[in-house]
């Protein structure tokens, strides 16, 4: 994690992987590195969680230097994406063809492809140190970076087809190609890209999180770590009904280090909601600990 330029945070909803994102951003942005954070989550709570407006645009984060974050609008996304096929070519074609390429675009895989055409301007722009992605959860990430990985046998397919795809005529879409392949390689060059699911120590979790991380390193994605967060601290637990959930816990830890042989950071459940720069800076700190990490596969101790 610590020396790649793209990190893509993913897991099923509801487990912290804004939070985590968000906590991770500003302990990068402190350490100097130019910063953005994006969301291509239609229900992520990023701006809640940096109590700020952010939206569809690059905003700085107020009392975060070097931290600037945006909200991907996938309406708004495929209208600009639209437009970036289409605008080229009014004025040269007929208004009947205009007329068929934008029935084209009316498939569920163009708002996908919008997204995806957004977030891979991201990865081409210098301008930052690092991007981190808050995507959204795991299954629709997944569909979305299967789009591009055979890009090449699409192309040459559609081309000697149709000519027409949900992404627009093969011919507009050609000077995108180079793009998008560079974009899958750096996905795929582990010193450039790290990919983290978020995950809290629960049965269902465990196998679904399983799942996913084989269906990642089926794309080509060598650099994978875990984030287990939500942790019970054991001194908290003397209830028995938490003393229950404690030992629960313990127990799928375990399975997640004999199952998910990962580098892993551990997160304990905080007394307050993570949200606002000092939460988000204090998390972020805790997240970075040595304490915090542990080896591949090795889960036998949980220390505070």
């Amino acid at each position: 994690m610590d020396s790649s330029r793209f990190l893509f945070f993913s897991g099923k909803g509801g487990v912290g992987k804004t939070s985590m994102a968000a906590s991770t951003a500003v302990q990068e942005a402190e350490r100097g590195r130019k910063t953005l954070i994006v969301t291509t989550d239609p229900a992520s709570n990023l701006a809640d969680v940096f109590e700020t407006e952010i939206g569809h645009r690059i905003a700085p984060i107020p009392g975060a230097p070097n931290l600037w974050a945006m909200e991907i609008d996938p309406d708004q996304a495929t209208i600009e994406y639209k437009e970036k096929i289409l605008g080229p070519m009014r004025g040269i074609f007929p208004s009947d063809v205009i007329a068929v390429v934008e029935e084209q675009f009316n498939s569920p895989c163009t708002t996908e492809i919008a997204a995806f055409d957004r977030f891979v301007k991201f990865m081409d722009n210098p301008e930052f140190d690092l991007v981190i992605f808050d995507t959204a959860p795991t299954g629709h990430t997944i569909r979305l970076l299967e789009l591009p990985v055979n890009w090449s046998d699409f192309i040459d397919l559609s081309a000697k087809g149709s000519g027409q795809t949900c992404l627009g005529p093969v011919q507009a879409i050609q000077e995108s190609k180079a793009i998008y392949d560079k974009a899958i390689a750096e996905l795929r060059n582990p010193e450039a890209t790290t990919f983290i699911f978020v995950v809290q120590p629960e049965a269902v979790a465990i196998g679904e999180t399983e799942r996913s991380v084989a269906e990642i390193r089926q794309l080509g994605v060598k650099s994978i770590e875990l984030i287990i967060n939500g942790i019970l601290p054991e001194e908290v637990c003397e209830d028995p009904f938490f003393r229950s959930r404690w030992e629960m816990q313990q127990r799928h830890l375990q399975e997640i280090g004999r199952r998910l042989d990962l580098p892993t950071r551990r997160m304990f459940l905080q007394d307050e909601e993570i949200k606002g720069i000092e939460k988000l800076r204090r998390t972020g700190q805790m997240l970075m600990e040595e304490t915090a990490l542990n080896e591949r596969g090795n889960h036998d101790r949980v220390s505070a």
